[in-house]
């Protein structure tokens, strides 16, 4: 897709309410520090658009992108988080709950897997929740240019059987420091939800 557009139209924290939007959105859910904003940067073609930052936890809100007037990029606060305290981390728990069961307009779930390392348990839980909530996750496999080239399909491999994934549901390495694999993903986010 060809982005000529992106505005961040909507932030919503913990407290507020999930607004009606005009736009189909498309989510990205994932734990801290596995590369959420780096990839919505890089699918929008800007550099530092979503925050970036070395410091895990620095999203705690719902950051709606506004992509072309024509759908919404929706960054999801990331979970596991060790140093937030309980009571944070069920308030971002709760607040990406209320997005995913009373959003109008959410169409697909993406689910962002650190390549490098098997999925967590926090990682299962959320795959199992998107699932239980009807929604077939895709899975975005991020930092695959930190793999050698014999590591790829094995941790592919690693991540689908953890996760228990049923073969019909799309996994997807990337590279959004190269910009690899942003085409699949753009094919997914254009696709009918399924």
């Amino acid at each position: 897709m060809h982005v000529k557009k992106v505005n961040l139209d909507i932030v919503i924290g913990v407290k507020s309410e999930v607004p009606e939007t005009e736009y189909p959105e498309v989510a990205f859910a994932g734990r801290s520090n596995v590369g959420k904003s780096s990839l919505i940067n890089a699918l929008m073609g800007r550099k530092a658009y979503a925050r970036v930052s070395a410091q895990p936890g620095k999203t705690q809100t719902i950051n709606y992108y506004n992509v072309n007037d024509a759908l919404y990029l929706v960054d999801l606060p990331g979970y596991g988080y060790t140093k937030a305290n309980v009571k944070a981390k069920e308030q971002w728990g709760k607040m990406v709950e209320r997005y995913l069961k009373s959003s109008g307009q959410l169409k697909k779930v993406f689910l962002l897997i650190d390549s490098r390392h098997a999925p967590t348990a926090n990682d299962r839980i959320m795959y199992d929740w998107i699932c239980a909530n009807g929604y077939r996750p895709v899975i975005i496999a991020t930092k695959g240019d930190k793999l050698k080239k014999n590591e790829i399909e094995k941790n592919k491999k690693v991540i689908s059987d953890t996760l228990g994934m049923k073969g019909t549901e799309a996994l997807i390495l990337v590279s959004s420091l190269k910009k690899e694999g942003m085409d699949k993903v753009w094919d997914e986010i254009l696709a009918p939800a399924s």
